[in-house]
């Protein structure tokens, strides 16, 4: 475990930051031809959020937008403006994945993984840590697994 040489099995998704999920997802839709696949609330990180599938890739565009003034999101859009707040890398195991970065000297964001989008576990490296981004760690929902349906992709939380 010690010695990974492919943490990541594939992009997830790329979260994207926005002030107004309705707008942003018919923008999607109709600009760029994506479909959404998941659309959540997640309280806990203070977002709603919209996935949008990128063709038949698997991976997608994560749209964030903030439930309240004081959330993760909301800073960020006051700070930095709509934009790519995230990149998640998919993975088998986020602990295992976050044990092999804690030695190879970064940040997590948190002690343990969280809950993502659509069930999946999450957990982020500090944007210090990994040249300027925040990067998110995916581990699908165990019934979407690597065999089954691409997962959808996770929260953008912090």
């Amino acid at each position: 475990m010690a010695d990974f040489q492919h943490l990541f099995t594939a992009i997830d998704h790329v979260g994207v930051a926005v002030p107004d999920l309705e707008v942003a997802k018919s923008f999607y839709e109709t600009a760029f031809g994506m479909r959404l696949v998941h659309e959540e609330v997640n309280e806990e990180q203070g977002v709603r959020e919209a996935m949008m599938a990128v063709g038949d890739s698997g991976s997608c565009v994560q749209l964030l937008a903030p439930l309240t003034p004081e959330s993760t999101i909301a800073r960020f859009l006051d700070r930095s403006g709509p934009g790519v707040q995230q990149v998640a890398y998919r993975v088998e195991d986020v602990e295992a994945a976050g044990t092999v970065l804690r030695q190879r000297g970064m940040r997590l964001l948190y002690d343990a993984p969280r809950r993502g989008t659509g069930g999946s576990r999450v957990n982020f490296v500090h944007p210090k840590d990994a040249g300027g981004v925040l990067v998110e760690l995916v581990e699908p929902p165990r019934h979407l697994a690597p065999g089954g349906e691409s997962p959808p992709p996770l929260p953008d939380l912090r």
